[in-house]
């Protein structure tokens, strides 16, 4: 269903990012080609050697590789992917796309991106209906993306409510529905 297809995965700093393990698992037995680009707080979470592991490429972590100087090109990725896909996406992250903030290598590749981007929010519930998130996640709708809205269950506080993020076999089955859809649409 995705062969072919180049997905760029953006992986911030939350609890739901040992999800995206899976969701580039999915992905590569799929036939996606996958490149992952993760913040320095999605390190604290799960390493870069699980997400380089599952697929099959090297992780993005900075701008350069400090060991030998090669550049890793936010213009290049941007312009390589057919979709990028940041999960999860945290308030903070999510409040720097929306206002350009781009002090990162995941968020100068959002900039640089000229491909559909989905956004699959992860935070605890108070955060999520914080009139600042809202505003945040309407204006990233509002600039063409899309937002693979999070679900209600156990959060990592302990409470209960809305703000998990979506599960990784319904991220992919968005992901595959917006390349079918697409598909059907250009013939």
């Amino acid at each position: 269903m995705l062969k072919g297809k180049n997905i760029l995965i953006g992986v911030t700093g939350g609890i739901a990012a040992y999800k995206t393990a899976t969701i580039i698992r999915l992905l590569v037995k799929d036939g996606a080609e996958v490149k992952v680009i993760m913040t320095n707080h999605a390190k604290e979470f799960i390493t870069p050697l699980t997400l380089a592991t599952l697929s099959k490429n090297p992780v993005f972590t900075e701008f350069f590789n400090a060991e030998n100087g090669d550049w890793n090109s936010h213009v290049d990725l941007g312009l390589w992917a057919n979709l990028f896909l940041i999960a999860p996406a945290t308030a903070n992250t999510i409040a720097k796309m929306a206002n350009g903030v781009a002090d990162n290598l995941l968020l100068t590749s959002y900039l640089s991106a000229r491909c559909p981007v989905f956004v699959a929010p992860s935070m605890d519930m108070d955060m999520l209906t914080h009139p600042a998130t809202i505003i945040n996640i309407e204006t990233l709708k509002a600039f063409g993306n899309y937002i693979i809205e999070p679900v209600s269950g156990e959060l990592a506080s302990g409470l209960s409510g809305k703000g998990r993020m979506a599960e990784p076999e319904d991220i992919v089955k968005e992901i595959g529905n917006f390349f079918t859809k697409k598909k059907t649409i250009s013939l």
